[in-house]
């Protein structure tokens, strides 16, 4: 019963930062890298951000970098992704997933992230 779930998502102002968590269980979460995607309506579905299983190594999207950070904690076993300087155009639902040999094993319900205009 792998499980995940986010949360922190809302509405706030361009230039404003938010932090979104996604809680892991059910599955061995320090063995599986994770991932940030967002999908705004009529638009394909891309991948944000993503760790590597111990945290070591993060990848960013050109849109975001230098704004959002992804991390982890193993312990929690829950991944973060901290963002700031917000625009318009991140506004989309956001989705946690697990990774593991290359595949997205587990996807979460995604949580709502507005940002006005």
């Amino acid at each position: 019963q792998a499980q995940l779930v986010e949360s922190g998502g809302g509405l706030v102002q361009p230039g404003g930062s938010l932090r979104l968590s996604c809680a892991a269980s059910g599955f061995t979460f320090s063995i599986y890298g994770m991932s940030w995607y967002r999908q705004a309506p009529g638009k394909e579905r891309e991948l944000v951000a993503s760790i590597t299983s111990n945290g070591g190594t993060t990848n960013y999207a050109d849109p975001v970098k230098g704004r959002f950070t992804i991390s982890r904690d193993n312990v929690k076993n829950t991944v973060y992704l901290q963002m700031n300087s917000l625009k318009p155009e991140d506004t989309a639902v956001y989705y946690c997933t697990a990774t593991n040999r290359g595949y997205v094993r587990y996807w979460g319900q995604g949580t709502q992230v507005t940002v006005s205009s």
